[in-house]
């Protein structure tokens, strides 16, 4: 089965994201997000990220994007995830529990390629157990987790990423507070 087949069926996928190691799938799917959850031994009230490919699947989940969060999108260099105070078109699982959501435009690459074709967000969360280390590379992450995805990406497992992407927050007002630098 290809890895569009296993994500339009709602499997779990493990993938090389923007940044990190990701375990994820379609992010329109509660029972999917319920299921990563569990993989993960997730705490409910953490929230996940939503991955698109470009602004029109942005403004499908947030509706309006506030001004300072585009010049940000535009002007980023780097995998950059917003909290947007409230979205729509996604289960409530998807967000966290105040309503808010984090949302990451993904500019290139694999995460970027997949997203386009299935026409669908991704929700994404780093492929490693809750509170343990988010893995850097292909090797980090246990097998444990590898062998509850019904499919696990077969690219770049020598590639070491340096980081989860950078996280900012609209506050009240339209101001942007960087929650991870």
């Amino acid at each position: 089965m290809s890895i569009i087949e296993v994500v339009r069926n709602g499997g779990v996928i493990i993938y090389p994201a923007d940044t990190i190691w990701g375990i994820g799938g379609d992010a329109t799917n509660e029972k999917l997000i319920r299921k990563i959850s569990d993989i993960k031994k997730r705490p409910a009230e953490k929230g996940f990220i939503i991955l698109v490919s470009d602004l029109n699947m942005l403004r499908s989940i947030v509706g309006e994007i506030p001004p300072q969060a585009l010049d940000l999108i535009q002007k980023s260099y780097r995998p950059t995830t917003i909290i947007y105070p409230s979205f729509k078109n996604l289960p409530a699982l998807a967000g966290a529990p105040d309503g808010s959501i984090a949302v990451r435009l993904v500019k290139k690459g694999f995460a970027k390629n997949l997203i386009e074709t299935l026409s669908l967000p991704l929700i994404s969360t780093s492929a490693n157990k809750s509170g343990h280390p988010a893995p850097l590379h292909f090797d980090e992450i246990d097998p444990e987790i590898l062998a509850q995805a019904d499919y696990v990406v077969n690219l770049h497992r020598k590639k070491i990423s340096s980081r989860p992407s950078r996280i900012v927050k609209i506050m009240p007002g339209g101001d942007l507070k960087i929650i991870r630098a």
